[in-house]
């Protein structure tokens, strides 16, 4: 069978010749020279620096994450060799060279910035109630049998006692004949009580103390205050009456104790920079009873008048709610809760009665007498 010639498409591109061998070389040779001129093109130009957006597909390479290539942004102080500003500078002591090192043992307790006895010793609003001897601590260099040898002997110095007690010869009683002093002023005892004798100036022996206790017995500041009408800073005077002190018996946290002498605190109240005489002081204290006493029947007198004025306006409030209330009302009563005015009403309902015509529940409320009617499921 013949072949028949073929039509070509309607519209369409005709077929191309075939290359010639001429034409296929110099193809191939500008395609060699554009990619000569490629390669010297990349050789020239800088290795690009690595992106910081690498896509999830792809891997980053060794380079981009070593040390040796690190880039700016790495906050590692290590890798900085040459700061970027030379003003910045580490300190000395925090230098990398260097390592600080704090010694505990030599660090201060500085009470948090409050001041404490040790910063004033010698202030005697730092001391609280108690004696200063009593809260000495016991220092590092000294064994606990030194300590207590130590804390034994400061109050035998303190008291006067055992070794630290002044000798008693016969020359002291001719020199005490002499001043009056260094015997006791009652039987003429050379054992006479030296802390007394150091603090009120008196000189007297324990004997005495005890058997005339009207004259050395020793008073509280609130008994020389109240019996003898004496003023704080008359007994705060220490040159008009000395005191002796003691721990508190009530609490040891609490302020010293004030004990003055019944004869010095007697002597100066009867005397006329004072009262004068015991009849004086009875008058000024029977006087100050009758203007006590007359206060406080003012303050009674006042309480009780204002408690009828209070208890006439209820009564003039419960009479008007009465009248409100109507002739079916109930009478209002003592003790029944007055409404104020513009004070909003509050039911109070008593228990539930069953009615048995209806078969329902109903509470009544015990101030206005409004009923309810509950029904229970």
């Amino acid at each position: 069978m013949a072949d028949r010639p073929s039509t070509p498409p309607r519209g369409g591109a005709r077929p191309q010749p075939p290359m010639t061998p001429e034409q296929v070389r110099r193809m191939e040779e500008a395609r060699l020279k554009a990619k000569a001129l490629r390669a010297a093109a990349d050789a020239a130009k800088p290795p690009p620096a690595p992106s910081r957006t690498t896509p999830a597909s792809l891997k980053r390479a060794h380079s981009s994450i070593s040390s040796s290539t690190a880039p700016p942004t790495l906050r590692d102080a290590s890798k900085i060799t040459q700061p970027t500003d030379p003003t910045l500078q580490p300190a000395k002591k925090f230098a990398r060279d260097n390592y600080v090192e704090y010694d505990f043992s030599k660090m201060t307790d500085t009470k948090g910035g409050f001041l404490s006895k040790e910063d004033d010793p010698h202030n005697r609003a730092m001391r609280s109630g108690r004696r200063e001897e009593e809260k000495e601590e016991k220092p590092a260099h000294m064994t606990l049998a030194e300590w207590e040898r130590h804390q034994t002997i400061k109050k035998l110095r303190a008291a006067r006692q055992g070794p630290f007690e002044p000798g008693i010869s016969e020359l002291d009683r001719n020199n005490g004949a002499k001043n009056g002093k260094g015997q006791c002023r009652e039987c003429g005892s050379l054992e006479i009580d030296w802390k007394w004798e150091e603090i009120f100036g008196v000189s007297v022996c324990a004997r005495c103390k005890e058997t005339i206790p009207e004259k050395y017995s020793l008073l509280t500041k609130t008994e020389a205050r109240e019996d003898y009408l004496l003023t704080d800073p008359e007994l705060k005077d220490e040159d008009l009456l000395p005191h002796l002190s003691r721990p508190n018996p009530h609490k040891s946290s609490f302020h010293d104790m004030q004990l003055f002498l019944r004869f010095q605190v007697e002597d100066y109240a009867f005397s006329p920079r004072k009262w004068g005489s015991p009849e004086n002081l009875d008058a000024e204290f029977e006087k100050r009873q009758t203007v006590s006493k007359s206060r406080k029947e003012k303050k009674f007198n006042s309480k009780l008048a204002d408690l009828k004025k209070r208890t006439r306006v209820e009564a003039y409030k419960r009479s008007r709610l009465a009248a409100v209330a109507g002739e079916g009302g109930r009478e209002a009563q003592f003790g029944d809760k007055v409404t104020r005015y513009g004070e909003r009403h509050e039911h109070e309902w008593g228990r539930a009665v069953l009615d048995p015509e209806s078969g329902m529940s109903k509470k009544t409320c015990v101030e206005c007498g409004m009923e309810i009617e509950e029904l229970e499921f």
